[in-house]
């Protein structure tokens, strides 16, 4: 934990590891990438994980440190965190994730409920409860929270890492769901949502599980989030892809932060669609985000 450590912190809690491209081997986990990008736009990010005590792990802290990332990450007995990470044609990962790393085994520790007392906001998925360590880790880490927090359910199915149990306990202890079309898919398979495209079934999840937003993320083809009172839609904007590692984690970064930051849900989900653009322009997970733009109207100046 470093100096940040009494400050409101956004939390991203599970995975840590290695993303071995086929360039060189890249820091990632989708709650350390959620953390850094989140720490981007001035923000408390704090990773919580585990690693082994090997060369990798020492390698992590040292790449965390040197971004100026917060973290609370525990030494397990198991060695640390790697995902095979092959590239499509077209820049889509195709994953190899190995099995008992030191992040299926997440203590919950008294800093860890101290964090959970002044966490605004908190990431989560559903790889990092394959193991029921981590799982009674994560959900004790969500009970723990302060009345009024952000609990962002980043589902990310990956492999066969998953099971129904785990993404409905997951859906009723969030208040945030970020799913993408294909996840959407087979998360209607498994709840037996009726028949409907797209936004009827999202509409149904977010009535059936209470969720305040659901955010659905249909690659090329856009992106929407839906509230209470709001539908909204954005295209994603068509870049040069070099890799789309990473690019999931920096839209929900940006989205939760620009909800911290009082911004309305159609400025964060604009502010999103960017960041996201962004980083698929660049290789591996956590670009160095470029200068805020600062943008003017009648008595209003602000950095997108």
């Amino acid at each position: 934990m470093n100096s940040q450590a009494k400050l409101p912190a956004v939390v991203g809690i599970g995975e840590v590891l290695w993303d071995l491209l086929p360039e060189g081997k890249k820091l990632g986990g989708a709650p350390a990438n959620f953390a850094y990008h989140v720490s981007q736009f001035g923000l408390n990010g704090c990773a919580v994980s585990a690693i082994g005590a090997d060369a990798l792990g020492a390698e992590i802290l040292e790449i965390l440190n040197s971004k100026s990332v917060d973290h609370l990450i525990a030494e397990q007995p198991y060695p640390t965190g790697t995902v095979e990470v092959e590239l499509t044609g077209a820049g889509i990962p195709r994953y190899d994730i190995k099995e008992n790393a030191a992040w299926d085994h997440i203590p919950f520790t008294s800093a860890l409920e101290a964090l959970a007392a002044r966490t605004r906001a908190v990431c989560f998925g559903s790889l990092a409860q394959r193991a029921p360590e981590s799982r009674q880790t994560i959900r004790r880490f969500l009970d723990a929270l302060p009345a009024g927090a952000l609990k962002v359910f980043d589902i990310n199915l990956r492999q066969h890492f998953y099971t129904a149990e785990i993404i409905e306990e997951s859906m009723r202890r969030c208040n945030i769901l970020k799913i993408n079309d294909e996840e959407l898919l087979i998360v209607s398979d498994l709840f037996a949502l009726p028949d409907g495209d797209y936004k009827e079934r999202c509409r149904e999840i977010r009535r059936r599980f209470g969720l305040d937003l659901l955010i659905l993320t249909c690659g090329v083809d856009g992106s929407y989030v839906f509230s209470s009172d709001e539908e909204l839609f954005q295209p994603t904007q068509r870049v040069e892809v070099a890799d789309t590692v990473g690019a999931g984690d920096s839209f929900t970064a940006a989205f939760i932060a620009s909800l911290l930051q009082g911004r309305n849900l159609a400025d964060a989900h604009r502010r999103a669609v960017e960041v996201s653009a962004y980083v698929c322009r660049q290789n591996g997970a956590m670009p160095r985000r470029p200068p805020a733009r600062t943008q003017c109207r009648p008595g209003v100046c602000e950095k997108s």
